[in-house]
Parts: C-alpha cells; sequence; structure tokens
C-alpha cells in the first residue's frame, strides 16, 4: 500500500521591503519543483520585465475593490498607497491538490492570514509562518539604497516602515536573520523540510 501523503505546506513568508524576500521565494521554488507560487494582485504599475498573471494580477483599483466587496481575498492591504491582496482560490484550491503553496506577502497580510487560520482547519493545519530580515537598519538601508529605485522620501518612508514590520517578528513560526543568498536559502529549506515532518502532517501508514 503507497503511504499516505503529507498534509501540504502553506509557506509565508515576509520581510520588510529590502530584505530580500522575493529572491529567496525564487531560489526556493527553482529548488522545490513542488511548490507552487501564490500570485499576489496588485494595483501598483507594471515594472519593466514583470507579466501579468505571472509575477503578479494587475488590477484596476475598480476591479480590486470588487474583489475586497465580495470576499475573494485570503488577506488585502494598502503598501505605498497600493493595494495588495491574495486571491483565496490561489490558496485553498492548491492545498485541496495536495500542493504546498508559498505565499510572499507583507506583515499586514501574514497576520490576517494567520487569523484565518484560526477559524479555517485545513490552512491551520497548514500554515507556517517565515519573518526574514538583515541584520540590521543600516545593512537593510544599504541594500534599499543599492537597488536604486527609489527617491530618498520613499527610502526613508520604508525604512520607517520597516523598523514598526520587525517588531513583528514574534508573532511568526521562525525568524531568519538574512546573511548570504546561499545561507539564506539553505535555512529556508531545513525550515520546510522539517516542517514536512511534523506528526501533525503527517498520516502514519497503515503498519501497527
Amino acid at each position: 500500500m503507497p503511504q499516505p501523503l503529507p498534509t501540504p505546506l502553506l509557506i509565508v513568508l515576509s520581510a520588510p521591503s529590502g530584505a530580500g524576500k522575493t529572491t529567496l521565494c525564487q531560489q526556493l521554488l527553482k529548488q522545490n519543483p513542488g511548490i507552487t507560487r501564490a500570485v499576489t494582485c496588485t494595483t501598483r504599475p507594471r515594472r519593466p520585465g514583470e507579466h501579468d498573471g505571472l509575477d503578479y494580477h494587475f488590477l484596476s483599483q475598480e476591479i480590486f475593490q470588487q474583489h475586497v466587496d465580495q470576499g475573494r481575498f485570503l488577506e488585502h492591504a494598502q503598501v505605498f498607497g497600493n493595494g495588495y491582496g491574495t486571491l483565496k482560490s490561489e490558496v485553498l484550491d492548491r492545498l485541496a491538490l495536495g500542493s504546498d503553496v508559498l505565499l510572499n506577502i507583507d506583515v499586514q497580510g501574514a497576520e490576517t492570514v494567520r487569523h484565518h487560520s484560526f477559524e479555517d482547519p485545513v490552512l491551520s493545519k497548514s500554515l507556517v509562518s517565515i519573518f526574514l530580515t538583515p541584520v540590521s537598519l543600516t545593512e537593510l538601508e544599504a541594500r534599499l539604497r543599492n537597488r536604486g529605485s527609489e527617491s530618498e522620501d520613499v527610502l526613508q518612508h520604508r525604512l520607517s516602515v520597516a523598523r514598526k514590520e520587525i517588531a513583528h517578528y514574534i508573532h511568526f513560526d521562525y525568524l531568519l536573520i538574512s546573511s548570504t543568498r546561499e545561507e539564506d536559502l539553505r535555512r529556508m529549506q531545513s525550515v520546510v523540510d522539517a516542517e514536512k515532518l511534523r506528526s501533525c502532517r503527517v498520516t502514519l501508514p497503515d503498519i501497527l
């Protein structure tokens, strides 16, 4: 008799802007073909090289608000003046098929998903939350400046928000202090591997 499959994971990764969570997500997905990424909806303009439905679902303010009003989002928030949200179908449908799901969202979104998990047994059993942060705000500022994509005012605003976000790390299951890309990936992979072996998620084969 084949061994029952483990309960799929909903891996929620959050980090302050510039901490490297998008890169870490890309590396984790490349290393784990069985993990699928939930594509987030946003009202922000598309950046060069981004593709609708692949990087984000790019929506107008009107369509985004319709999704909010109709309760289609698992989580949604306004971040730096733009709407971001994760459709329930992006997560629950994939979990129902037995796929591990990776969700790259901010602290507000992670908090909302956590609250939903208190009432939804599927989310409660699947959810694993991880917070990624550089070792210091000085390091975070250096990373943001290296991107060269924000004005000084925007950069300072991001740093101010980051201070508040980092204080929420205690609400996450795991804290990853960012090092090198290789080390960040190794630690992230260790979390995923360990969580998939938790007794609450694995069905014992019929051997007793």
